[in-house]
């Protein structure tokens, strides 16, 4: 943890050169993982095993005992996305490495030498050689050989549900630990407050533009107030400031690749042809695309479906709390979820009813803090991808030893 800080500022610039990460996001990543690291270090001493009686059973003897010990995995493929090359690393490498197994590790190569630099960093930090090994590449180009190798016991992707698909399909009968893609919505009911939900949405939807699967990426707000929220949200987005990412002034750079800004346009293009309106942003420049709001999005729109991986946000307008959770569990994910309403119970009761994994009552969806469990359901993902003591889990496997010791007079 405190080499990675020595190492912070080259990590740091390394992010915003290689995935236009604003620097102020990627000195907080950094620091982030400084402590994720001495957090999950620390919560590994803590893994208990237990001891069970079979004498709680009708007709078992006293003298048969079980001792269960959790054990590692083997070899861990660790796949990580651009987004986030070091705090999402991280947990994986960690997790892994410090519950006694050996880790594969393929980073994107969009931010790969960053994945380099923080494996020097284990390397100089005393890891052995052959416990942490690097694989940098195209996807398509190694990862099947790599999820398919019979020495590869768990496969700890995050990525799109689309390429985890894939890897269920060729790789069978090994662990897998899955953080997918995401369609996450904010519910605003007409008694919250506007102004908080205006913030936390704000910076939920538009964070590093939008390229995280925790984004809030879609808003179902009463009909009733939209007015109020637009008015709110558009004066917090005034105050940000597109541009290049290495100047401190810049609150949000360019997306990732071509491709990824074509494909973020499609989306806006389709919904403006079928009734939707751009109420702020909408210019693109290159890989530039300014934060956008849309309104008036139905389910006729491909981005009251799809997930934009961008800085664009759909406001879908609803008559009720009713509708909202209908809407919310019409997707097939399920990463997380918000809602804003001063009616903590009404809240504690859409909270159960929301088809998530996680559930943020008047907040922003987010990963942190890094010891509560982080993972998605139906096609969100498998498993607890983050979280020290949950972590830590999936990286073992329980072993039993029964002893029969003879019986006595």
């Amino acid at each position: 943890a405190e080499l990675l800080r020595g190492y912070g500022g080259e990590l740091a610039e390394l992010m915003v050169d290689e995935i236009a990460k604003p620097s102020s996001e990627a000195e907080d990543e950094v620091e982030r993982t400084a402590e994720l690291i001495h957090f999950y270090s620390e919560e590994a001493l803590r893994m208990e095993g237990e001891y069970l009686r079979a004498d709680v059973w009708p007709g078992m003897p006293m003298t048969k005992k079980a001792w269960v010990v959790r054990v590692p995995l083997g070899v861990v493929a660790a796949i990580v996305p651009f987004n986030y090359p070091v705090n999402e690393a991280a947990p994986k490498l960690v997790a892994a490495l410090v519950t006694g197994n050996t880790v594969v590790y393929k980073p994107s190569s969009q931010g790969a030498m960053t994945s380099l630099h923080l494996a020097h960093i284990f390397q100089e930090a005393g890891l052995p050689a052959g416990v942490l090994n690097v694989i940098t590449g195209k996807g398509e180009d190694i990862g099947n050989t790599l999820v398919c190798h019979p020495l590869v016991a768990a496969i700890n992707f995050t990525g799109s549900t689309k390429t985890a698909q894939t890897i269920c399909a060729i790789a069978p009968l090994k662990k897998l630990v899955f953080g997918l893609s995401g369609k996450d919505a904010a519910i605003v009911l007409k008694d919250a407050d506007i102004d908080l939900a205006a913030e936390q949405i704000v910076e939920g939807a538009f964070a590093y533009s939008g390229q995280r699967c925790t984004a809030i990426k879609r808003v179902l707000v009463e009909q009733t107030i939209i007015t109020k929220l637009q008015t709110a949200m558009i004066a917090k987005l005034e105050k940000t400031k597109l541009g290049d990412p290495r100047k401190e002034n810049t609150t949000h750079g360019p997306v990732i690749s071509d491709e990824s800004a074509e494909f973020i346009m499609s989306l806006v293009d389709d919904a403006v042809e079928k009734g939707a309106k751009i109420i702020y942003g909408g210019e693109r420049k290159g890989r530039y695309i300014p934060l956008t709001l849309l309104d008036h999005v139905d389910n006729r729109m491909r981005i009251f479906k799809e997930e934009p991986f961008g800085p664009v946000l759909p406001l879908i307008r609803v008559k009720d709390v009713h509708e909202a959770v209908a809407v919310a569990n019409s997707s097939p994910y399920g990463l997380q979820g918000s809602i804003f309403t001063a009616d903590l119970a009404l809240a504690m009761q859409v909270a159960e009813k929301l088809e998530v994994g996680t559930v943020n009552i008047n907040g922003k969806d987010s990963r942190s803090p890094d010891h509560f469990p982080f993972l998605g359901v139906k096609a969100s993902g498998v498993g607890v991808v983050q979280g020290a003591r949950y972590l830590l889990h999936e990286m073992t496997r329980p072993k039993v030893t029964v002893l029969n010791l003879p019986e006595t007079e």
